[in-house]
């Protein structure tokens, strides 16, 4: 035992007396406020247009022209002009479009819009919103309904979601629960691959530098790989609850700054209050920890079978692959239906849980499923440990051959 703690202490105090370390804890919080402050300007400016342009309307059903509103830097002119002859100004002027409605304007891709440049997707949302608009009024219109007296009993409702709990009911956000969601499940992808990465980094620096022969003459191979896995993992988590901490205290002092200014930011940060932090960062810890060691032991043990980083793409991909497909479907489709059978299962299964709970956790997950998902999470760890240390030992001594499956197999059941 004291030798695994000679190793974790090695492991641990090497990587973290760094200056990539110590940069990184304080870069990467204030990377992240940036990135939400940009994140938050882009969504604010995504609706508006960056160069003015006008659009010139030819409008062959007469149900169109000169009911075009300008908006900003988006300007409508109805022309009697012929396509043919838009077309040499539009070759010209990279900022004009032109619009041509025709009479059956109604038929699947009957309306078209050309310009120089392919238009953007707000450029012809903008039109297309105000073309149904008009289009709609003129069905009202046409059928004798007062236009006027519909728009002016139009409601604009929207939902609230309270959660009902046995200590009462508690107002949450849906939009909120998903950018928690997909966050926790991007940090804990990234992490696991990062921290797994070094791991599998360190055994080849040592096997190929020969270091690995001076070492395990005096431990184990299985205290090596533990110690190694460990080490690195105490890393991990010293570097995310230092970010944590310093991402707490810069939102506090965000929101007390702002406290006298309410706005969008203000809204946002009020919304964030309704989702439990404790329990969510609280699994957080946990998913990161046991799915680190999970799959730190499986790159540990392709780092032992290989000479260089370039012989290990073979063995990587069907590691990588559960954890890059849950990683995908959750940051696509999981989302928007948490509690769908699919994401369930996912958040189950020991090699998919931590990144699927985790998307999970910030819309509230049934006890239940939780601790299955621990103890089975628990449970693959021990088994990933297990393989990984039978092949460990026997490839962190073998250089100058080649692995391939069928030896890692032969290596497995290999007799101490």
């Amino acid at each position: 035992m004291n030798k695994v703690l000679l190793i974790i202490q090695r492991e641990y105090f090497t990587r973290v007396r760094k200056k990539s370390f110590i940069i990184m804890i304080f870069v990467v919080p204030l990377l992240i406020l940036a990135m939400g402050g940009v994140i938050a300007l882009v969504a604010k400016n995504s609706n508006e247009l960056s160069d003015k342009q006008v659009v010139k309307v030819i409008d062959e059903s007469g149900l169109f022209a000169g009911k075009f509103k300008d908006q900003k830097n988006l300007k409508f002119e109805t022309t009697k002009q012929s396509l043919a002859d838009l077309k040499a100004d539009l070759k010209k002027d990279e900022n004009l479009s032109a619009l041509q409605v025709p009479a059956d304007y109604t038929k699947k891709d009957a309306i078209n819009i050309f310009s120089k440049k392919k238009p953007g997707i707000t450029l012809t949302e903008k039109i297309e919103g105000q073309m149904n608009d008009i289009a709609l009024n003129n069905g009202m219109l046409k059928n004798h309904i007062d236009t006027a007296l519909l728009h002016s009993i139009k409601s604009n409702l929207s939902l609230n979601t309270v959660e009902i709990t046995e200590t009462g009911d508690n107002k949450t956000s849906l939009g909120a629960n998903i950018a928690v969601g997909i966050a926790c499940a991007i940090l804990i992808y990234l992490a696991l691959f990062i921290y797994g990465a070094q791991v599998m980094r360190g055994v080849i620096e040592e096997k190929t530098s020969r270091i690995i022969e001076v070492i395990i003459s005096s431990v184990k191979p299985f205290q090596l790989m533990l110690g190694k896995i460990i080490g690195v993992g105490l890393v991990g988590l010293t570097q995310f609850s230092a970010w944590i901490i310093l991402s707490i205290i810069s939102t506090k002092i965000l929101g007390h700054s702002l406290s006298s200014s309410p706005g969008g930011i203000m809204s946002s940060l009020a919304v964030l209050q309704t989702i439990p932090f404790g329990k969510v960062l609280g699994c957080f810890v946990f998913y990161f920890l046991a799915g680190y060691l999970l799959y730190s032991a499986l790159f540990a043990a392709v780092g032992s079978a290989v000479d260089s980083e370039t012989e290990t793409q073979q063995f990587m991909f069907p590691i990588t692959m559960p954890l890059l497909f849950t990683y995908l479907l959750s940051v696509s489709i999981l989302f928007r239906a948490p509690d769908s059978p699919l994401a369930v299962w996912l958040s189950i299964i020991p090699f998919t849980s931590p990144v699927a709970m985790m998307l999970r956790m910030p819309f509230g997950v049934p006890d239940w499923q939780l601790y299955l998902s621990m103890a089975l999470l628990i449970i693959g760890f021990l088994f990933t440990t297990y393989v990984a240390a039978r092949i460990y030992r026997v490839g962190i001594l073998m250089y100058g051959k080649k692995a391939s499956y069928k030896e890692l197999v032969k290596w497995f059941f290999y007799k101490e």
